[in-house]
């Protein structure tokens, strides 16, 4: 059904899997704050439905349940299909990076009283919006032993905050002059955490006090801070949103909200026809680079290992496999906003509440950087999507001369197969706190299913 408020399709039994649904998602966006936290929660729920690591495998056949990690902030998974694996796969694709900020790697020093975290901000975001809000940190220390530190601080309700102080509007008067992009400086995105200094210390007490801190509860010394990967987030688990509870406000819908759904599809699916898969990525948020993005080899040589374990070494069958597969690109919209209606051509708009959303092309200004899928792919769909009562919308994103952004849609079409985004839309993108609609979680979920049975 094409651009329908979906929320009359669910009553009773119905609305309930809805909210059910949706209760799973609230917990794996509250714990998967970091792209390596996504992936520990995505191997637990992935074991749970039977999946096994690749390395436990000596040969496949149809209906074997498969996951494979890169580096610990990639997953792949795939359920074998009863046609040869050269056929083609089935594939959803999303990423599980986020807008955020970053601990540099000197990090820590103390000024006027204070101990701060200095940060370099990750991906697209408007500055301004990560000051004065409850800031968590989120992270990994890796000692020189080779031992790994997991630090949470700040989501137990007992644990303190941290946050980026503002100017008072006493104050204001040659800030507020200034525009938007300027009103908060990327290298003044600093972390207050402390202000009691240690007594033992003269020079930068305070700066003492909180490594002091540091060593006794994760045993991290300052230098260790050059190994360490500290992401600083907004604290607080996600919540429901509206009175009518339609909504969910939370940190990291894009794009974790595609990651979700795609891995609840996958890891639902059982005896496909043709091999399914879902990988879920890092690094779109900067590009799709290195060695855990979109662009990486890591997808293809996942692929190789999985023709040589059904016995087939060849090269050309890789290049056939990629060819023939289909993909959805697992991507958000952005969301209609009644507040800011002039930034979108309102016949060409996603709407929450309307169901997935199929972006033929992204990109920006002129389709720069854009995939663009091919009409027939598009026909084959809406063929899939009706025939399964799935709502479904098309929308690009904001006026042709507003702005634009991309996804991995064109880095897996350069293999030559179908691709087209289809995803979630979101209000607030890439701000601390999104929101989705749930009906749009549920149906989105619904839509990966189904795309990957056929």
């Amino acid at each position: 059904m094409y651009a329908k408020n979906t929320w009359s399709k669910y009553q009773d039994q119905d609305y309930k899997n809805v909210m059910d649904f949706n209760e799973g998602y609230k917990a794996y966006i509250s714990e998967g704050k970091t792209e390596r936290a996504c992936v520990k929660a995505s191997i637990r729920l992935a074991k749970e439905y039977g999946f096994k690591d690749i390395s436990e495998f000596d040969s496949l056949k149809a209906g074997d349940k498969v996951y494979v990690v890169n580096k610990k902030k990639n997953i792949a998974l795939f359920v074998m299909g009863e046609k040869p694996l050269v056929e083609g796969m089935r594939i959803l694709g999303a990423h599980i990076d986020s807008p955020r900020l970053d601990l540099k790697q000197n990090p820590l020093y103390e000024s006027d009283g204070f101990a701060l975290l200095d940060t370099h901000y990750y991906g697209g975001v408007k500055k301004y919006q990560w000051v004065t809000i409850p800031l968590s940190l989120h992270g990994v220390v890796v000692k020189k032993d080779g031992s790994v530190i997991d630090v949470v601080i700040g989501e137990d309700d007992n644990d303190p905050v941290v946050g980026i102080t503002d100017l008072l509007i006493h104050l204001s008067a040659t800030q507020l002059q200034k525009t938007a992009d300027k009103v908060i400086e990327g290298e003044n995105l600093d972390v207050n955490v402390g202000s009691i200094p240690l007594d033992s210390e003269e020079k930068d007490a305070v700066k003492a006090n909180v490594l002091k801190l540091l060593k006794e509860k994760y045993d991290i010394e300052e230098e260790d801070f050059l190994s360490a990967e500290i992401e600083v987030v907004p604290s607080g688990k996600a919540r429901d949103f509206g009175l009518d509870r339609s909504m969910i406000l939370g940190y990291g819908h894009d794009d974790r909200v595609c990651a979700y759904t795609s891995l609840m599809a996958i890891l639902e699916t059982n005896n496909p026809t043709y091999t399914s898969c879902c990988i879920l990525v890092d690094k779109e948020e900067i590009g799709s680079v290195g060695a855990t993005g979109a662009q990486s080899l890591f997808f293809e040589n996942t692929i190789a290992e999985l023709l040589h374990l059904c016995g087939d070494d060849s090269y050309l069958s890789l290049k056939r496999t990629m060819t023939n597969s289909q993909m959805l690109s697992s991507d958000v919209s952005a969301g209609f906003d009644p507040l800011y209606k002039e930034v979108n051509d309102a016949k060409n708009a996603a709407y929450l509440g309307n169901g997935i959303v199929f972006n033929k092309y992204t990109g920006a200004r002129g389709k720069s950087g854009s995939n663009d899928a091919n009409p027939e792919y598009m026909a084959k769909l809406r063929q899939i999507m009706d025939e399964a009562k799935i709502h479904f919308q098309t929308a690009e994103l904001g006026k042709v001369d507003q702005g634009g952004g991309g996804t991995i849609a064109y880095i897996l079409g350069n293999y030559n197969m179908d691709v087209i985004d289809a995803g979630i839309a979101v209000l607030n993108m890439h701000a601390p706190y999104e929101i989705v609609s749930k009906v749009d979680v549920y149906e989105g979920y619904l839509a990966y299913k189904v795309f990957l049975e056929n």
